[in-house]
Order: structure tokens, then C-alpha cells, then sequence
């Protein structure tokens, strides 16, 4: 079979294409023909070392892949021949807290999925609801599964509140739609016109463009009556905390995902903006495979879709990290015709 390898880190051309034996089943694993796969930020800062885990030297690349069992152990109870799957970002983490033991990821300290056949003990995937095409499943288990616990995770969210999410990656529009699907009203951000009408067309109710006017925490809370927004899906820290602060409602809630600048490694709380709050600052890492499971079936419910960009080949996954890397697009990066 055919699989990227991670040969070299902090150049693209250090991901390689080379052939391998096809995977030893154990008495608990499936065999899972994968038929998509789709980019992340995450797969870009392991290639960079700049990732919080570091990634392992060999790895097969990509935490997100959707496809079909086509092998199952003399032991698997959970599937069967023919079931449709995704794997879990965090294979080992099932529920509850994320414990020490539980914190290996796929793509990164485990093999991923950019591979023709992927490797998984039978409790490191889930069921994938059966509208969604394999690309569209392919999208789901690190930025949807992302944006769906920063909004759910804390409890605290409730329809009729406001919610604020920043630029266009990949979690800022899951998060667009998981809230609006909640009952919230949605504030986003953008640094470009043309990406403010997509958001309104994906549900934002108000788009705020931060490059235009760089003090856009005070924009926002206008948008709101000067109350503040309720909760924050912060993706662009550390460099927008104060403005995320100057947004926020006095009793409000900051999701802080992984920080965009590596040069910044601390986090300053302005007096003036954090002082007068009471705020939480809660910080995320993805989630367990019962908070995927949940995630799914909220989705299926409505039937909602992940945005996509753009799609390359198996055969150029290079060339879809390039692109990824340059950000022009909205939406979701995949792989297909594996």
C-alpha cells in the first residue's frame, strides 16, 4: 500500500510518498480503506515544530480521515465489514478529563491517515452519519469536533446569547454554524470583504473587518448594546486577547484554542480590559470520543454540512499543504482519490 511518512520536519518536501506492507491486524483492530482525509493547522505547526506535542519522526501525517472497515479482528465487537468511520483526533481518550496516559494523537505521536489503509484498535473511531459524503466526514474530528466543544464544553452557553469567533479558519466556521444551529446570534470577524459575505451567507449575523478598524472589541460591543458577547472561540491569541477582553460581557466566557504566534509565548491580561471582568478563560484541546459522538450526532440532526474549499489528489498532498499554508481559500482542505 501507499503512505505519506514524515522523513524530514520544516519543509513540506520532507513528507513522502512511499509504499508499505500492509497493516498487521490485531485481535482488537479494524483496517480502514481510507477514501478522504483533510489538512489542519495542527498538521502545518508539526511539520514547523512549533506544536505544543511534538510530532514523531516516520509518522504518517493527518489526523483527519474518513473511509470504510474492510478488515476487523477475531475480537472487535464495536464493527463490522463494510461500516463507515472517522478516527478519534485523541485515539485513546474516551471520556472525561484528558489524562496523562490518553494524550498520543493520530498524525502526530500515532500513525495518521495519509495512508490508502489506516491501522486502528477498534475503540479510536466512531460511526459516521450516512448523508455525509467521505469528504465532508473527512473534515470533522479536529476543527469540528474543536469548535463544537468550545461551545458546549463549559455547559454554560445558552440559546439567545451572542457569540463571537475571529478570522476564517477552519473552527471559526464550524463554530459559525454549530451556534447559530444553537440558537445564538454570531458576531465574526475578517480582514476581507469578500470572506464577510461568505460568513453572512454561513449564518454570522453581524461581520466586523479587523484590518479596517484594528480597535474592533469596542465595534463589537456596540453590535451588542454595549453589553459584551457571551462567549469568545479565540483563535488568533495571543496578539487579539485584549480586544477578545474589550468584547466580552462581564460575565463571559474566552476559548482559548493553540496561540497563531510562536513568537509570543506568554499571555498579558490588560488591567484595563480584564480588570472590570469576571471572565473565564478556559483553554481546549480538541475533545474525548464521547464529546465526538455527541458532536455527530448534533450535526446529523440538521443535516449540517462542513464547509470545503478545495480538494487535491492523494497523489499531492504536498501541494495541498502549500495551499493550505497560503490561506486563500474558506473552508476546508482535502485529500480524495486514495
Amino acid at each position: 500500500m501507499q503512505a505519506y511518512h514524515l522523513d524530514a520536519f520544516e519543509k513540506i518536501e520532507g513528507i513522502l510518498l512511499g509504499e508499505l506492507d500492509e497493516p498487521q491486524l490485531g485481535p482488537h483492530d479494524i483496517v480502514v480503506k481510507v477514501r478522504a482525509a483533510s489538512l489542519n493547522r495542527r498538521d502545518i505547526m508539526i511539520l514547523e515544530k512549533s506544536y505544543p506535542l511534538p510530532g514523531k519522526q516516520g509518522i504518517i501525517p493527518l489526523s483527519d480521515g474518513a473511509g470504510e472497515v474492510v478488515r476487523v479482528g477475531e475480537k472487535v465487537s464495536r464493527f463490522k465489514l463494510g461500516d463507515r468511520v472517522i478516527g478519534n483526533y485523541f485515539p485513546k481518550w474516551r471520556d472525561g478529563r484528558l489524562a496523562p496516559d490518553c494524550i498520543d494523537q493520530l498524525g502526530c505521536t500515532v500513525d495518521g491517515m495519509a495512508t490508502q489503509y489506516a491501522l486502528l484498535n477498534e475503540q479510536w473511531a466512531v460511526p459516521i452519519p450516512g448523508y455525509l459524503s467521505w469528504e465532508e466526514a473527512a473534515c470533522l474530528s479536529c476543527a469540528g469536533l474543536t469548535a463544537w466543544c468550545s461551545l458546549t464544553g463549559s455547559g454554560a452557553l445558552r440559546a439567545g446569547q451572542t457569540v463571537l469567533t475571529l478570522g476564517t479558519g477552519d473552527p471559526s466556521l464550524f463554530a459559525v454554524q454549530l451556534a447559530k444551529a444553537m440558537g445564538c446570534r454570531v458576531v465574526a470577524t475578517t480582514s476581507q470583504e469578500a470572506k464577510a459575505e461568505k460568513l453572512r451567507a454561513l449564518g454570522a449575523d453581524h461581520v466586523v473587518n479587523y484590518v479596517k478598524n484594528p480597535q474592533w472589541g469596542a465595534e463589537v460591543r456596540a453590535l451588542t448594546g454595549n453589553v459584551g458577547v457571551d462567549l469568545i472561540v479565540e483563535t488568533m491569541g495571543p496578539e487579539t486577547i485584549e480586544q477578545s477582553l474589550i468584547a466580552a460581557a462581564r460575565y463571559s466566557e474566552i476559548v482559548v484554542l493553540i496561540w497563531k504566534s510562536a513568537a509570543q509565548s506568554s499571555m498579558v491580561l490588560p488591567a484595563t480590559a480584564y480588570g472590570p471582568k469576571l471572565a473565564t478563560i478556559r483553554r481546549l484541546f480538541v475533545g474525548s470520543r464521547a464529546d465526538l459522538e455527541a458532536f455527530l450526532k448534533a450535526i446529523e440532526l440538521r443535516k449540517m454540512r462542513p464547509v470545503i474549499d478545495r480538494t487535491f489528489g492523494f497523489n499531492d498532498l504536498q501541494e495541498a499543504y502549500r495551499y493550505f499554508i497560503d490561506r486563500v481559500g474558506f473552508g476546508k482542505v482535502v485529500l480524495t482519490d486514495f
